[in-house]
């Protein structure tokens, strides 16, 4: 009987502690990735500049890339500049933009991935897809996995709380986006890949219930993690099922309703997480993520981010239509919007404030 195996895309080297960007150089030489030190660096106008003053000696070699935003014409002016030059690899250094316009970028020129993320906002530091502005909205294109990451718990410090927040909010909502997977395949027959959804699974299970908190460093290292299991899941499973569903739909609404008004991402899909498992009856798991956020500081319900309840009521009566063909429970309930604010007047007095 022939044994059968698969390859799972997923970095070659994965680094979290303290002080990890300070082996950056090393991490690129022993990890065969760059040995002459011939790589590009793209950074933020804000973190990244800064830290390229505190780490330029290391990289001695490495021309410094300034990416203005997270937009596909970012992304490929990112390629175009790199076109040529004989690089080894492509370094992100920055947040979950930086990293996704470097991601798309590399793709593009045919250049390895190292990603150092200097915040935890959401799981695109270490998934296959770049999500990027465009003349449409957002978009999301297929990107290879990053070769290696690097995430330096100082760093993450010094980055405003609010992206550990996003962060936390992104991992816990795996477990909403699960369950839809799983009724999908119920209702619809839809394949679930075991591995992926295991993997998604612990990464929101560990940060939900996790008893430390936003400043400590083995929450952080929690975090992190999951946020990279999340990423090899999308991997493993070629798109990003694992890790978004109803709750990431809500949270596509929400971009783009209120484009200039949009909370961060990990917010919205917290919250919608939350709302989607009360939708479903699961009262008890609805009320643990929503305990979970509420403790770490993230929004419960839509006048804690800044939206009426008639807006949120919008959202999610409009969350459908951003992912065509992605059935969830908001597809399988197919709610008119008198049923939708019922609903949601229903979860505010369940949840409780």
């Amino acid at each position: 009987m022939p044994v059968l195996t698969r390859l799972i895309p997923s970095p070659v080297v994965v680094d979290i502690r303290r002080g990890a960007l300070e082996g950056l150089s090393a991490l690129m030489a022993d990890g065969r990735i760059s040995s002459n030190g011939r790589i590009a660096v793209a950074i933020s106008g804000g973190s990244g500049l800064r830290l390229r003053d505190r780490f330029a000696a290391e990289l001695p070699g490495a021309d410094w890339y300034t990416v203005a935003g997270g937009t596909i014409d970012a992304a490929v002016e990112l390629a175009d500049c790199m076109r040529g030059k004989r690089y080894d690899a492509v370094v992100a250094l920055g947040g979950g933009k930086i990293i996704d316009v470097a991601k798309y970028a590399a793709a593009r020129v045919g250049l390895p991935l190292v990603a150092v993320a200097t915040n935890l906002s959401h799981d695109g530091l270490c998934s296959p897809v770049s999500t990027l502005d465009n003349d449409n909205g957002r978009g999301s294109y297929g990107v290879p996995t990053p070769i290696a990451l690097v995430i330096d718990l100082d760093v993450i410090r010094d980055a405003p709380v609010r992206y550990v927040r996003s962060g936390i909010g992104d991992a816990v909502s795996n477990l909403s986006a699960l369950a839809d997977w799983e009724l999908s395949h119920r209702e619809t027959g839809e394949r679930i890949d075991g591995l992926a959804a295991a993997m998604a699974r612990s990464a929101g299970e560990a940060v939900l219930r996790h008893p430390g908190g936003v400043g400590d460093d083995d929450f952080l290292v929690t975090l992190s993690e999951g946020l990279v299991m999340s990423g090899i899941a999308m991997s493993i499973s070629g798109d990003t099922r694992p890790s978004s569903g109803a709750c990431h739909e809500i949270s596509h609404a929400f971009d783009l309703l209120y484009p200039a008004r949009a909370a961060s991402h990990g917010e919205q899909c917290g919250l919608g997480a939350a709302f989607a498992m009360h939708l479903r009856g699961a009262r008890e798991e609805a009320g643990l993520i929503a305990e979970t956020l509420r403790r770490h500081g993230l929004p419960v319900l839509p006048g804690e981010m800044g939206f009426t309840d008639d807006e949120f009521v919008r959202a999610v009566d409009f969350a459908p239509q951003t992912r065509p063909g992605r059935f969830t429970i908001l597809e399988h309930l197919d709610l008119s919007t008198d049923q939708i604010r019922d609903a949601y007047a229903d979860y505010a007095q369940a949840i409780g404030s």
